[in-house]
């Protein structure tokens, strides 16, 4: 038996919102993390792929059944059935860290399609909700499932969700 580190679930865990994913590897990555963390994750509008059970065992993400994974029409909807308490939105277009985000245990981590992001009148609308990872050289902007996973393991940083880990199976 080969021990890992564990940490315990939070009593409200962290939603990560994909809005229009449009590449499968990416929400499949995404999708893994979400299970590690114990965060929901809810795809948003239309998908550039499926996510029934055929499609699911055709790619190999044989931890799928461990995702708890919801799917919403629309942002609107999502905020209406999920009723999230606070949501954050990412971008590369905005001067704000995510190291800045103060974040809290049941927000609602939004991120945008791979080929153009969240809708820019979402946000305007939500600008001082919008935070961005800084990068050190002259990319246009991280992978989606790179972006996610530093954001999301941030949070669980500063909400103290990783101070006490253990050793278990």
């Amino acid at each position: 038996m080969t021990l890992r580190l564990r940490a315990a679930p939070l009593p409200a865990p962290f939603r990560v919102v994909l809005v229009e994913p449009e590449i499968p590897q990416n929400t499949g990555n995404i999708g893994r993390l979400a299970a590690a963390t114990q965060s929901t994750l809810h795809l948003v509008g239309r998908l550039g792929f499926r996510v029934d059970e055929h499609a699911v065992r055709r790619a190999g993400l044989d931890y799928w059944h461990l995702v708890d994974m919801r799917q919403h029409a629309s942002l609107a909807h999502f905020v209406a059935s999920e009723r999230p308490a606070r949501s954050l939105y990412f971008s590369a277009k905005t001067p704000r860290s995510y190291l800045e985000a103060g974040f809290q245990p049941g927000d609602a981590l939004v991120f945008g399609k791979e080929s153009t992001g969240l809708d820019p009148e979402l946000l305007e609308r939500e600008k001082e909700r919008v935070f961005g990872i800084p990068t050190l050289g002259a990319v246009r902007s991280l992978n989606l499932s790179n972006a996610v996973a530093i954001v999301l393991y941030e949070a669980l940083r500063q909400v103290g969700a990783l101070d006490a880990v253990t050793l278990g199976e």
